[in-house]
């Protein structure tokens, strides 16, 4: 830890005396403290409001089941919620850890200190069985009311296979219909004001303008919005349990599908993380043809976005000249990779092999053509009239609001914030990289569009750096964690051909440890926070998406507005339901 974090644990620990029970060294080396729960959200409260730079967004907040845990830091915690926050004026995260030893887990809801932490708190509960008292409606959210255990505690199966067969008798049938049964006294909404009756009315889970598979309750006086509650968890796969039954290295393909536009964007906060648990160095060339893939899957994501937010808003043209482009960027991709939307081809201490002969052509082609594709989406789109008249000033919110409630990427931008991870905490080598943050100041939906417009085009400037100057050398490293020993040694060493055998067939062993790791991805910042407990797989996985949060923040932005312009809305705020669910 450096001086700085030493200083913040000193002044909780001066503050708050015992309830302060450890520091915690860990490997991305934030600082991390145990506090007694009891005393959790006058500490949280605190770190908020009354230190000096203070950490105002809660960034995630998650739990950890201890109890098959070997290294254990908290020999008497079973479960551990941990909170996640991060201070813009520090440039810098702080993890909050608290012990609970009961065979009922319970801890206080922080939901008056962060609305935002309402989501977080219930898949907590939803997932791990874990309390949160004071919480103003704590039921399930990623799974269904009827299911019966908590997914990520270790007692529960992780396979189909380990539970008996599915059945559907009919009052099992009936319970589960009437389970999806919207109740609105159930979630504080009046059915009523003093005049006339509300309407209730469902859009989707298979409305067109969900983009997925979303259900949005709507409460509506006439045709204006007075509240929305979002039901969520149909896509829900299991991601993180998955992650805690493979090995380090065969959960790399399961990445790809978290967030399933961004490609090896997935892959690539992912693979830090593990890096950073067992201390391998990546070569320089695999850092920037990270970088420019990663840059291109931006420009693909964005253009998926860019067609099929001008179809919501009634233009068919668009969408059919993006997705042409898109297919431009999938060839040079799969001529790289030799996939297209899941590569699957970022590894543990590099890449899966190096660029292929003409790739440097196929990159300056997209780099000559692409501006001027650019420039007529601009006058087809962003100069359109009705366009302007369907966004401009609808769905605004401030930078206050976007920190208060998670908000990450271009939505926090848009507000006239720059911050940006590639920027302010850089990684993977985009230190060495020229190019700018595109912000706007209205926080509404045009200038989430303008925001990630500009983004492309800045993609666009990354991509030519990495064109012009990608180093030669290894496209990984050789560190034993991670690459296996070069194959005509194991015909004569004897300790090779075993070192090879391991690192194939069960993969690397990382020492025990937690790091967290993040990116500026294509919605947002997305990361994985990995506990290993000094095995070939992960222990915990957890994946913190920019999906999840922006979803719980769609109520806030759509009151009083028309069911119209909550389309719009939905398309702004540019998310993916697989990454809302995992």
């Amino acid at each position: 830890m450096t001086t700085t974090d030493n200083d913040i644990i000193s002044e909780l620990k001066n503050k708050f005396g015992e309830a302060i029970l450890m520091a915690q060294p860990t490997k991305d080396e934030f600082p991390t403290v145990w506090v007694d729960a009891a005393h959790i959200a006058e500490v949280l409260k605190y770190l908020k409001n009354e230190i000096s730079r203070p950490y105002k967004m809660l960034y995630d907040l998650t739990a950890i089941d201890e109890q098959a845990k070997v290294h254990k830091v908290h020999q008497d915690s079973k479960f551990t919620i941990v909170y996640l926050l991060l201070s813009f004026d520090r440039n810098n995260f702080i993890r909050i850890k608290v012990p609970l030893s009961s065979d009922k887990p319970s801890v206080t809801s922080i939901t008056k200190i962060w609305p935002a932490a309402n989501w977080y708190e219930r898949e907590v509960y939803d997932m791990f069985g874990v309390n949160f008292e004071g919480h103003p409606h704590l039921r399930r959210i990623l799974m269904p009311g009827t299911w019966k255990g908590h997914p990520l505690q270790k007692c529960h199966p992780a396979r189909a296979t380990e539970m008996g067969p599915f059945q559907l008798p009919e009052d099992k049938q009936d319970e589960e219909q009437d389970m999806l049964k919207f109740k609105p006294e159930e979630w504080g909404l009046s059915k009523s004001n003093n005049d006339e009756e509300f309407m209730f009315l469902n859009l989707g889970p298979q409305h067109p303008g969900t983009h997925g598979v979303l259900r949005l309750v709507l409460q509506l006086d006439g045709e204006s919005i007075v509240n929305v509650v979002p039901d969520i968890g149909f896509h829900h796969r299991g991601a993180e349990k998955m992650g805690e039954r493979q090995s380090w290295h065969t959960y790399i393909p399961y990445t790809d599908r978290v967030e399933y536009l961004g490609g090896v964007m997935n892959n690539f906060p992912y693979v830090m993380c593990v890096e950073k648990l067992a201390g391998i160095q990546i070569p320089d060339r695999a850092k920037v043809i990270r970088i420019m893939l990663s840059e291109l899957f931006r420009i693909s994501s964005h253009l998926v976005w860019y067609g099929t937010f001008a179809q919501d808003l009634g233009m068919m043209t668009p969408v059919f000249l993006t997705f042409y482009d898109r297919e431009k960027l999938f060839g040079i991709v799969e001529a790289i990779t030799g996939d297209r939307m899941h590569p699957n081809w970022f590894r543990i201490g590099g890449v899966a092999q190096d660029l292929p002969n003409g790739w440097e052509k196929m990159v300056k082609d997209f780099l000559d053509y692409f501006p001027k594709r650019l420039k007529e989406y601009d006058k087809m789109v962003m100069r359109n009239n009705i366009f302007k008249a369907r966004t401009v000033g609808i769905g605004v919110y401030t930078t206050e609001e976007a920190i208060e409630w998670g908000v990450t990427g271009a939505g926090l931008r848009a507000t006239g914030f720059e911050w940006d991870f590639r920027k302010k905490q850089p990684y993977s080598g985009y230190e060495q990289f020229e190019f700018d943050i595109p912000t706007a100041q209205n926080g509404d939906c045009y200038d989430r569009a303008v925001v990630r417009v500009e983004e492309m085009r800045q993609s666009l400037r990354i991509i030519k750096q990495c064109l012009d100057n990608m180093p030669e050398g290894p496209y990984k490293s050789d560190h034993p964690a991670t690459t296996p020993p070069i194959k005509k040694y194991t015909m004569i060493h004897i300790e090779t051909l075993i070192n090879h055998f391991l690192n194939v067939t069960w993969g690397p062993v990382i020492p025990a440890g937690e790091a967290f790791v993040g990116v500026e991805a294509t919605k947002g910042h997305n990361g994985y926070y990995l506990t290993s407990d000094g095995s070939t797989g992960s222990y915990r996985t957890r994946i913190r998406t920019p999906s999840f949060p922006h979803m719980q923040f769609v109520p806030e932005i759509s009151k009083g507005y028309t069911i119209a312009d909550l389309l719009a809305i939905l398309g702004s705020v540019d998310y993916v339901l697989s990454d809302v669910d995992r």
